[in-house]
């Protein structure tokens, strides 16, 4: 069974997972909701936890709302567990320390800083 047919997977979601190799639900079985869930995350797209639900829910035969809350919550807990042990995906860009350039008055009135396009002076 190919994964557009699945149950609680639509066509965006199908996409996806064809897009990641997930391409059957044998694929599917084989990586578990989790795995499925970080393929789709590290290719770059924005799922939302439905998504996870949804892949559960159609490993289990059920509709994604129905999957218990205990169940759900483990499944974000397996999700975070196995993301804190990644590196960076490909690509990513870190994010670097914050950099803050103030101009003294005394360069600003050397800039001649009459010009409205200019950044306004901060004095200290």
């Amino acid at each position: 069974m190919s994964a557009d047919k699945l149950r609680n997977i639509g066509p965006k979601s199908a996409a996806w997972l064809r897009q990641v190799g997930l391409r059957t639900r044998a694929d599917l079985v084989a990586a578990g909701p989790v795995g499925a869930f970080v393929k789709v995350r590290r290719a770059g797209f924005k799922p939302s936890l439905n998504l996870l639900y949804s892949l559960e829910g159609a490993l289990v035969d059920c509709h994604w709302q129905e999957i218990p809350e205990a169940r759900r919550q483990q499944l974000v807990r397996d999700y975070e567990t196995v993301v804190a042990g990644l590196p960076p995906a490909r690509g990513a860009q870190v994010a670097g320390p914050v950099r803050e350039t103030r101009m003294q008055a005394e360069s600003c009135a050397e800039e001649a800083c009459d010009d409205p396009r200019e950044v306004d002076c901060i004095e200290d």
